[in-house]
């Protein structure tokens, strides 16, 4: 007879969750690694006393938002491989529908997550409780339903039984690299703390095979002949690359064939900045050499990359006639965009497979292509150096001298952090990526709000690195919460604000299709009732400062070299304050080298917007269809 533990539900939960564990290429680890949470009556009594009952088992992190905890379960997954994560637990009501953002971050990059919203009651003893979204036309609908779109895998636990199936479900999908994304498992509060006998089996530890797919010797032999046919291949290097650990792959295939590797905002750092076949980042935010050589492609080797509109430039960048797409990717849907041919496998395992079928017999691309995108990226090179160049001058940096100091001071140890704003598109452009890991940023769904909580996180996964997050004032405002948590928890992250006046890229952004930058600065009203007068009296770094984080003010770049120093070297949470030159307007890096569609109002009186729309039209009259 099998043997059984009475347990509550959510002491079941947190037993459970603590014996997951994922493996792949010989390396187990643990599966979820702590537990975030924010308490209220839906969840202290259920998920809050399983985690005293088993706080020895499940480490717990307090954290001030519930969607800056998902961002901080992220950042850990990420910089985990995507082989651990952590779960996030909130009371019913706003605690919940607080994670709907997270999540949708989390599912769109296809990083783990698991979510444990509290529901109201399955049995409806009262009706509504407190927080209770009322729906006439479905008694079983809550606001947890708002995560059914942004998650991989949704269930709501109404009886005791339930969890079984549920829970081996929600481990399935968090370590399945195509499925992966945010995993919701919503918690009715009576049913977490009801009682239930569970089998001992129940609680066995279970390790989860993290695969890699091989490629199928058809559909290998297609992309064979595709790459062997071309003259002017290009490979686009995405975020799968890194989660893959696919770098040593594509360095070995690169390096052989001398086919150029340009990369996504996800793939950056594929290849060291300075390895010979690396020309930079692709699309809108990209550099004049690879944006150049994907206009003039008639092959493009997509590795991991979902092909979104900044890569494409909104399909308007691979515009050689007769160009076409092979995409090596582990999810089919990904695989088969842009008309291309598939090759659904892992990255590490598709690479290794082109390579053995491509080398033996010595597949390169012809020496004048090498030297024409060697000689344009070392010119491009000079672009870099002239936005970094900053004299030790008592002057405000601009945004790309900020990342110049920055970048004269990192090792491949640092990793750098960042989601929205101006500076995901100057990082593109101008960050020299030394690591693997180095260049973090999160574009798939560009998250204000993102870059503090996982700095956090990713501190967690790598508690020895230096981590960077880097924010604009728009972003710190969104969600500085976390830098209390980071005080609490004694993590070193190193936090550089730019205090820029405003939202500086939308404000560009804003200019560039006739709205004028509206509504886009941080200033007093004018007379006139826009928003054009002196700059709001805001100290972001008093306020940081009264979160518990250390303060180091730079004025000038003189000032910012030596503060960044010391933040570097610093053992507690430190800030930088910087306030950046061009305070209204974007960075002074080298512009769009691609477009990107933002349709602009086809009719107007103001010039502004009339002589956009005459821009917009010309670059819609480029864009095509790959068929």
């Amino acid at each position: 007879m099998t043997s059984t533990t009475r347990l509550t539900v959510a002491q079941a939960l947190v037993r459970f969750l603590a014996a997951q564990y994922t493996e792949r290429d010989g390396v187990r680890r643990r599966l979820i690694g702590a537990i975030w949470g924010i308490f209220g009556h839906g969840n202290v009594a259920g998920i809050g006393q399983a985690l005293v009952e088993y706080a020895r088992d499940m480490p717990y992190h307090q954290g001030r938002n519930e969607q800056a905890m998902v961002h901080a379960a992220v950042g850990y997954a990420r910089q985990s491989n995507r082989l651990a994560t952590h779960a996030v637990t909130t009371s019913i009501g706003p605690g919940a529908t607080n994670l709907v953002t997270g999540a949708a971050l989390a599912t769109v990059n296809h990083l783990p997550v698991l979510l444990l919203p509290g529901d109201v009651f399955a049995t409806r003893p009262a009706d509504p409780v407190l927080q209770q979204l009322e729906v006439p036309y479905a008694g079983d609908v809550s606001v947890n339903d708002c995560l059914r779109p942004v998650s991989r895998y949704f269930d709501r636990i109404t009886r005791p039984e339930a969890l079984i199936p549920a829970a081996l479900q929600a481990m399935r999908v968090l370590t399945d690299p195509v499925d992966t994304g945010a995993v919701t498992l919503a918690l009715p509060q009576d049913v977490q703390a009801e009682a239930h006998d569970w089998p001992g089996e129940f609680f066995a530890e279970r390790t989860w095979t993290v695969r890699r797919p091989a490629a199928d010797p058809g559909e290998l032999a297609a992309a064979v002949a595709a790459v062997r046919a071309a003259r002017r291949p290009l490979i686009v290097a995405g975020g799968g690359v890194h989660h893959s650990r696919a770098e040593e792959a594509l360095d070995a295939l690169a390096s052989a064939t001398r086919i150029p590797v340009a990369s996504t905002q996800a793939g950056k750092g594929s290849l060291r900045w300075d390895h010979p076949q690396d020309v930079g980042g692709i699309g809108h935010t990209g550099t004049a050499t690879a944006d150049e050589l994907a206009r003039t492609a008639d092959l493009v080797i997509g590795v991991g990359t979902r092909y979104t509109d900044f890569t494409t430039a909104s399909g308007t960048l691979f515009g050689a006639p007769g160009v076409r797409f092979l995409n090596l990717n582990i999810a089919p849907y990904d695989g088969h965009k842009l008309a291309g041919v598939p090759l659904v496998a892992d990255a590490r395992a598709g690479l290794q497979a082109l390579g053995e079928a491509l080398l033996p017999h010595g597949h390169r691309v012809e020496s004048a292509y090498v030297t024409e995108y060697t000689d344009d990226k070392e010119r491009w090179e000079y672009r870099v150096d002239a936005a970094y160049e900053a004299e030790d001058v008592d002057v405000r940096p601009t945004q790309p001298q900020v990342l110049g100091v920055l970048d004269e001071l990192v090792t491949e140890e640092d990793i750098l952090i960042n989601a929205a704003g101006s500076l995901p598109g100057d990082l593109h452009k101008l960050w020299r990526a030394r690591s693997r890991d180095q260049y973090h940023v999160e574009y798939g769904y560009s998250c204000m709000g993102y870059e503090i909580p996982a700095a956090i996180g990713v501190r967690m996964a790598a508690p020895d690195r230096p981590v960077w997050a880097l924010v604009g004032d728009g972003t710190y405002l969104m969600n500085p919460t976390e830098l209390v948590t980071a005080v609490q928890e004694g993590l070193a992250i190193k936090v550089v604000v730019l205090q820029n006046h405003g939202y500086a890229s939308i404000g560009g952004l804003s200019a560039s299709v006739g709205a004028e930058g509206y509504g886009t600065a941080y200033r007093h009203r004018a007379a006139d009732g826009t928003f054009t007068g002196a700059p709001l009296p805001v100290d972001l770094a008093a306020n940081a400062a009264s979160l518990g984080m250390r303060v180091l003010r730079a004025k000038t770049v003189r000032d910012l070299r030596a503060a960044l120093a010391e933040a570097r070297d610093a053992d507690t949470p430190t800030c930088v304050y910087v306030e950046t030159e061009t305070a209204d307007t974007v960075s002074g890096a080298p512009p769009a080298q691609a477009w990107w569609d933002v349709p602009v109002a086809e009719t107007a009186t103001r010039s502004s917007a009339v002589a956009a729309r005459e821009e917009y039209d010309r670059h819609v009259a480029a864009r095509r269809r790959h068929l």
